[in-house]
């Protein structure tokens, strides 16, 4: 949470400036109704990757983003579309994802590097990205929802009045997280197997991955599926299907040998942040706590928190009431108040100067004024309580957001939640240090479950450890293996 506010909203304008038209789809060779050109592709992709960044934030590992660059170059190369200039990206989140969006830009999160265990599944889940781009999947997909005139909100807010505030960088980037459909998903699948193979690795082993995945799901008794399979729908029979395709493409190309390259990547993903990064912030008994920008304030009791590197989202389990911390612009209190009520467009009624635990602070109240689409009259669409709040040279606006009607009844909590913003000073909280991938080798010959007690962990993590190691408890496991632990 330490980037200015997002400027999204040309992603949606590019999309509701296409025109009717067909296309040749680079993969299969067919014409097929486009609303998207691919110049539109590119300047899409091009005007929302700073999005992306914003919102997710660059995982900073010189040795893994050169790695992910290194094989995106040499797998573009191969592909359908070798004329792309493909970019590729490690973002600071610990979601188990991968995704792509239009004009050639790739994103892994640290989350899903973690839980890869040899250079062949990542390869495979790369090509499979690539493959969405290739066969222009996104394009179809976004062309699919305007004609079907599909409404994009905010999930955590029902109110897309409200959802523009606290969701705004997540609204802008649904449009690019459409999630697939389960032919496109075997397609990407299939490309897949076809960009990693020829680049030299074992495809097959992208169905292991598949795999890891679906016991992470099973893990979490199946209410928190990972990202990557709630945005890539699991086709029927995608294990068996990629294992035949993989053995089809070594069949077909003479049965080259192929790598895996398990302790190469291993050793690469070594130190690698495991879980919630502690810096970035992070919620405690209903407080947020953010250790590099030193400052806390608490939670309203109940209410659904979201962090993320832009902002910090809180909202009332009813879906009537947010409240938003962000980065505000300006040199002053003041300013700051004027500059986000012209890129929120509100209309302030009243503004009072004061002082918060020492901060100097501005409290406003506005109005976001619209237009009735039927009366043509001018009517408030929500009602804002803002507070301007002085760190030095920061500047942060909490932003309490709710419809005219009930916001008397929640002015109270946005005003408790600003009030309470404290310098933090607890060392326990300050000096709070991530989880880290440990990459260990094995002096005896166990089983896994014998390896990771005897290296600390505790019983109630063996089986998320097998998980992130892609193994059984109970599979064998040899003097001079290495093996993922989990350590701060």
């Amino acid at each position: 949470m330490k980037k200015s506010l997002l400027q999204i909203s040309g992603a949606l304008a590019a999309l509701l400036s296409v025109l009717v038209g067909c296309a040749v789809n680079p993969v299969t060779g067919k014409k097929e109704v486009m609303l998207v050109s691919e110049g539109q592709e590119l300047a899409m992709g091009a005007e929302s990757d700073p999005a992306v960044i914003a919102q997710m934030g660059l995982y900073p590992d010189k040795k893994i983003q050169a790695f992910i660059n290194e094989k995106g170059k040499q797998m573009g190369a191969v592909s359908h579309r070798p004329e792309l200039t493909y970019q590729f990206r490690v973002v600071d989140t610990p979601v188990i994802n991968a995704f792509a969006i239009p004009g050639g830009y790739v994103y892994f999160t640290r989350g899903i590097m973690a839980h890869f265990n040899n250079e062949a599944q990542f390869a495979g889940v790369l090509g499979h990205e690539i493959g969405h781009i290739t066969a222009r999947h996104s394009a179809k997909q976004q062309t699919n929802s305007i004609l079907g005139q599909v409404g994009l909100i905010g999930a955590m807010i029902a109110s897309p009045r409200l959802a523009q505030f606290g969701q705004q960088a997540s609204q802008g980037l649904q449009l690019l997280f459409l999630k697939f459909g389960r032919d496109d998903e075997s397609q990407a699948d299939g490309l897949g197997v076809d960009y990693s193979s020829q680049i030299g690795y074992d495809a097959s082993q992208m169905a292991d991955f598949f795999q890891t995945l679906a016991r992470e799901q099973e893990a979490k008794g199946g209410a928190a599926i990972p990202d990557f399979l709630s945005t890539h729908p699991n086709p029927a029979d995608r294990y068996a299907t990629v294992h035949q395709e993989a053995d089809q493409w070594q069949q077909k190309h003479g049965n080259p040998k192929l790598a895996v390259n398990r302790d190469q990547y291993l050793r690469l993903i070594d130190g690698l942040v495991y879980g919630e990064d502690p810096k970035q912030g992070f919620v405690e008994n209903s407080v947020f706590y953010h250790p590099e920008l030193k400052f806390r304030f608490p939670i309203p009791a109940g209410w659904k928190s979201q962090n993320s590197p832009s902002q910090f989202q809180m909202a009332d389990p009813t879906g009537k009431a947010l409240l938003v911390l962000l980065p505000a612009p300006g040199a002053t209190p003041e300013e700051a108040a004027q500059a986000v009520a012209k890129q929120l467009n509100l209309q302030p009624t009243d503004s009072r100067r004061t002082t918060i635990n020492g901060f100097p602070a501005l409290v406003f109240t506005a109005d976001q004024v619209q237009q009735d689409p039927q009366t043509g009259q001018q009517v408030a669409g929500v009602r804002v309580l803002g507070h301007i709040i002085q760190d030095g040279k920061s500047l942060y606006a909490f932003m309490g957001v709710a419809a005219p009607a009930d916001f008397p009844a929640f002015a109270p909590q946005f005003s408790n939640v600003a009030q309470g913003f404290a310098r933090l000073t607890e060392p326990d909280k300050l000096n709070r240090q991530p989880e880290r991938i440990h990459i260990q080798k094995l002096k005896l010959r166990s089983n896994l479950r014998q390896a990771l007690l005897a290296q600390g962990t505790p019983e109630n993590r063996l089986e998320e450890l097998a998980i992130l190691n892609g193994m059984q408890l109970n599979e064998q496991v040899n003097a001079g293996s290495l093996i993922k632990l989990v350590r701060k």
